[in-house]
């Protein structure tokens, strides 16, 4: 018994030290890494917004780079429209609806599109238009009896295309929007097509955060999106008069509020009583492309060029203050070489980043200040171990990266960078001896 214990206390003594000695060894529980979601806090910088809400962010990644009450819901006026665009590309790639589709204008469409204090293109109930001149008619000329004919088109009805529209906002984790026209007016501007049982004056409202993570889903799922959003000017025929569409977005090339070195080309201005001015634009300077939401801008008037300015603000201020900084796909990390295997001929398999990434990272930061964990997907795993065999090259859970110095914060709530693991090499299966012994001695 006397040389049972200690042959114990030697096999112990012995993993503990290869355990400290192992260089990569590393295991994480769920709580270790789990990166947990937080408030948005506000950036420090002012940068002098007339904006009530504003936000920047990484229009791949969703890495905020600037935050103002981002988190704070309030009118979105005619930016409605993009949730409406999402689900009519949606519709085409879905083959529901095709580009050159010519469909009917209902009578409540046709009574809003007629009402010229608001943007809009005429439309007649004895006349039939294609899908893809009702789109540039909403996206360029924010045509908002144009946006609702196409949400009629989708749905049959106005108040069916309005639970659409929720029920997307909460697919992409938007939970609390307040969603009841196709195109932003209030419920009851849009007539007969109000939604029953709410108020005439009830308005689209969302936030900041909100708007960025529709701009972020459009842009990554369907990216044909800005081949419209980018045109200045185009026309409707409405099949006796021919309209010019002018574009609202004032910041694209060749405008009025165009800047030479922020090439914007999108996305959807609003305006309204109680949203004030606000825009979501997006940019692509030097292949790096961010998306920027201002919400309640000045508006002094229709010449008011406060939101473009503010967007200006936004967008100079990241690329200013932030360096673009590449992440390698099969990169690894000193703090998360490993990950533990169970039964595996070797106790460690090492592990890489399965995809490239990138990270905004403050001036004076560089990617020495990058810190990293790894997890296991739980389903790969028994005992915290990775079952073997694993094939190499084979995706087993996840790095969370961090920057020592800067706190980062992302739009799904992470705050960290998750990057997919795989396998650096194979692990085959231990014998059964080796099991068995590794078995015995767990059990001393």
């Amino acid at each position: 018994m006397r040389l049972f214990k200690e042959i114990k206390k030697m096999v112990v003594s012995l993993l503990t030290v290869t355990a400290l000695l192992t260089p990569g060894l590393t295991v994480f529980t769920t709580n270790q890494i789990q990166a947990q979601a937080a408030t948005l806090a506000d950036s420090q910088e002012s940068l002098n917004l007339t904006a009530r809400a504003a936000i920047a962010v990484d229009a791949k990644t969703g890495q905020v780079l600037y935050a103002k009450n981002a988190e704070t819901t309030m009118p979105v006026a005619s930016m409605s429209k993009l949730l409406t665009a999402y689900l009519v590309l949606e519709a085409i790639h879905d083959h529901k609806l095709t580009w050159n589709q010519e469909i009917p204008v209902d009578k409540d469409s046709a009574a809003v599109s007629q009402d010229t204090s608001l943007s809009n293109v005429p439309l007649k109930t004895d006349h039939q238009y294609t899908v893809k001149s009702l789109y540039q008619a909403m996206l360029i000329y924010s045509a908002n009896g144009a946006t609702m004919a196409l949400g009629y088109a989708l749905a049959g009805s106005h108040p069916a295309f309005i639970d659409l529209m929720r029920k997307q906002a909460r697919k992409f984790g938007i939970q609390d929007a307040q969603l009841y026209t196709a195109n932003g007016l209030s419920n009851g501007e849009v007539k007969g097509a109000a939604y029953p049982g709410v108020a005439k004056n009830a308005e689209n409202a969302m936030s900041a955060k909100d708007m960025a993570l529709i701009g972020q889903n459009l842009l990554q799922k369907y990216p044909e999106i800005l081949k419209t959003t980018a045109m200045t000017k185009a026309e409707f025929d409405n099949g006796t008069n021919k309209t010019q569409m002018e574009n609202w977005n004032w910041m694209l090339k060749g405008l009025s509020k165009a800047y030479t070195k922020l090439p914007v080309d999108g996305l959807k201005t609003g305006t309204s009583d109680s949203a004030g001015a606000c825009f979501i634009g997006t940019v692509n300077k030097d292949g790096h492309r961010i998306i920027t939401v201002v919400m309640g801008s000045r508006h002094e008037g229709e010449t008011d060029t406060a939101r473009f300015e503010d967007s200006q603000k936004l967008m100079s201020y990241v690329y200013n203050n932030y360096t673009y900084t590449n992440l390698a796909q099969g990169q690894s990390y000193a703090q998360a070489k490993s990950l533990a295997t169970f039964h595996g001929k070797e106790l460690t398999v090492p592990v890489q980043t399965a995809q490239a990434s990138h990270l905004w990272l403050q001036k004076g930061l560089t990617k020495k200040q990058i810190q990293a964990s790894v997890m296991a997907n739980k389903k790969l795993t028994e005992k915290n171990g990775l079952v073997a065999p694993i094939a190499q090259g084979k995706t087993v859970g996840n790095y969370a990266l961090t920057v020592k110095g800067q706190k980062l914060a992302f739009l799904n709530g992470q705050t960290s960078l998750q990057i997919p693991a795989q396998t650096k090499q194979a692990v085959q299966k231990a014998n059964i001896f080796v099991i068995g012994w590794r078995t015995l001695m767990s059990k001393l």
